[in-house]
């Protein structure tokens, strides 16, 4: 099985994936960290060096002005008025939800990632781990050998988790490196508040706790990594299913695209909480936004994650067991 998966290692090395994925995160780490550096310079010309109270405070203002207005949709208005309540309890407690650093940067940047952009590389690794070789017929040198095919198919399964761990370390190290060039690389420490609740459309603050920010960071990248993994084996079952690479990936960008659409449109459809695509952002639970449909929780997204998860794996094997390939 070792032989295996490093053949399989072997083979993502030399198309050079890993590479691809590490430049599109670097670029984009590098956009994001200018955009910021740019919003904070415009903060500063618009308020003067205020502390981040006053910035927090104005901000604050200008989303109750946002609530006055008749063209936003009621969804998005509980949205605005329960990151309201979330600011001001950060002032209630002097504690700054934006802590400069490159920690700061990255916690924030995971959790706008974990839903489309971290899926997306993910994807360009897994979309054609088989499909890719039965197209080609290079998969019957394979089969030619004296290895069963689920050992086979296992290996390439055990490659995808580690090519997934070394996206998600990747991505960890060049965010920390890049960002903090900018904004420094301190704030391992700084508090961050985490726990809130959301019930009956009421923010509820009896569970919040206060935590380290590298704390946080490891619950963080522990939740995009599992998704990460979810991610992988679902495209890992189409790349089985589907024979052809570019239609396996357009069936998974459908999916990842149609999940963070739907999310801002589902609140009255409770059965669209089973679907694997609207329970991606775990991340959510820890900042306390509220999720798509009342009711989920952080147990029950990685609960149906996970039942998503071990049926795709399941019809992987059993798929691929039992065709044939010609």
């Amino acid at each position: 099985m070792i032989n295996l998966i490093q053949n399989e290692m072997l083979k993502i090395v030399r198309r050079k994936k890993m590479v691809y994925v590490g430049l599109i995160i670097a670029i984009l780490v590098a956009l994001f960290t200018y955009a910021q550096f740019k919003e904070l310079e415009r903060t500063k010309e618009k308020f003067g060096n205020v502390d981040w109270r006053t910035t927090l405070q104005q901000q604050i203002i200008d989303t109750q002005n946002r609530l006055t207005s008749s063209g936003i949709s009621d969804e998005w208005k509980n949205q605005l008025q329960l990151r309201v309540q979330q600011q001001q309890y950060y002032l209630d407690h002097n504690i700054n939800p934006m802590e400069p650093g490159a920690p700061t940067f990255m916690r924030n940047f995971a959790q706008h990632s974990i839903t489309l952009f971290l899926p997306l590389m993910v994807m360009i690794v897994a979309a054609d781990l088989v499909s890719s070789e039965i197209g080609t017929g290079t998969v019957k040198l394979l089969l030619t050998r004296p290895v069963k095919r689920w050992k086979i198919l296992m290996s390439k399964y055990l490659a995808l988790i580690l090519s997934v761990s070394i996206i998600i370390l990747m991505f960890g190290i060049l965010s920390y490196l890049i960002s903090g060039f900018v904004f420094g690389y301190n704030g391992w420490s700084a508090p961050i508040l985490t726990g809130f609740n959301i019930e009956a459309g009421e923010l509820n603050t009896n569970t919040v706790q206060l935590i380290p920010q590298w704390e946080y960071l490891l619950m963080e990248f522990s939740l995009v990594w599992f998704v990460a993994v979810l991610v992988g084996t679902i495209t890992f079952l189409i790349s089985v299913l589907v024979k052809s690479t570019p239609v396996g990936m357009g069936i998974m960008l459908a999916a990842l695209i149609s999940g963070a659409i739907l999310s801002n449109m589902v609140s009255s459809w409770e059965s669209a909480k089973y679907l694997f695509m609207i329970n991606l952002d775990l991340t959510g639970y820890l900042a306390g936004t509220a999720p798509p449909i009342e009711g989920m929780s952080l147990g029950f997204s990685m609960v149906v994650l996970t039942v998503w998860g071990i049926a795709a794996l399941i019809i992987s094997f059993l798929v691929f067991i039992n065709q044939d390939i010609y």
